[in-house]
């Protein structure tokens, strides 16, 4: 199912963008997606949260940086208890970026980084369940960990969330699924998200560990081009796999995110 009115504990529900120029975000990811974009911060705050939405379905989300870094894609992990899930972290080697802390009435959150670094949020649903679309062309489709210590993170994403493994070959590369705590044997189609190693000479040696967010679009090459038009730049060519043709881009601000044509 495309939309969504709710999200499992540990399934990944929700990803926003931050940049410290989050309008010309907007402009770029409305050009490049379709989206329809609306500031949900009120007008004297002096900040921004753009809710960006698809067939009227809330879908991503763009903001202003509230601590200097560079512009980047958060992926959240849906929770149940907000305070004791971020509790788990510093146990597993993780580190507390911020401590739980109420969003309004939409939710409650923390930020985090696991073991090796990457940072994440977790998200306990309020008013705001997470993205009521998904795999559809503008909206999320896929959450990718990018780690140098894929055995760290599959105990540490065990220790927080239960999560648990299988794996498959990606192009001659072992490729972890996540999958929820449960019984019998996982299979691959039952992730909620996924691992790519970072092994080899492709990759930058001053990459850090992070999570990749990937929206479905209806053209992959279409798209590349389109992102370079608006400023962005490509920075894998699109290719095909066995999930689909996928394509790395930048955008102008130079925060990383994928596109994939689904099958």
């Amino acid at each position: 199912m495309s939309e969504r009115d709710g999200y499992e504990h540990g399934v990944p529900c929700w990803v926003d963008h931050s940049s410290s120029d989050p309008e010309s975000a907007v402009k770029f990811y409305a050009g490049l997606f379709g989206w329809e974009t609306e500031d949900a911060m009120p007008p004297d705050s002096g900040q921004h949260y753009f809710m960006a939405r698809v067939r009227g379905r809330d879908v991503a989300a763009v903001s202003g940086q509230m601590n200097p870094g560079p512009p980047i894609w958060t992926t959240y992990i849906a929770v149940d208890d907000a305070d004791a899930t971020a509790a788990k972290v510093p146990g597993a080697g993780g580190r507390l970026f911020a401590e739980p802390f109420d969003v309004f009435d939409s939710g409650r959150m923390a930020v985090l980084a696991d073991h090796a670094g990457a940072p994440f949020s977790i998200w306990q649903a309020g008013r705001h369940k997470g993205a009521g679309l998904v795999n559809e062309p503008g909206a999320l489709s896929w959450n990718e960990l990018t780690t140098r210590d894929p055995d760290g993170a599959r105990r540490f994403y065990g220790e927080v969330f239960g999560w648990r493994t299988s794996s498959i070959d990606f192009g001659g590369t072992e490729y972890t699924i996540f999958h929820l705590p449960g019984e019998g044997e996982p299979q691959p189609r039952t992730g909620i998200g996924g691992m790519m190693p970072m092994v080899g000479e492709q990759w930058p040696t001053d990459l850090p560990s992070h999570w990749m967010v990937y929206f479905a679009v209806a053209d992959t090459d279409g798209s590349s081009s389109r992102a370079e038009e608006l400023g962005g730049r490509v920075a894998v060519p699109a290719f095909d796999s066995s999930v689909g043709r996928i394509a790395v881009l930048n955008d102008p601000m130079g925060a990383a995110f994928s596109v994939i044509t689904l099958p």
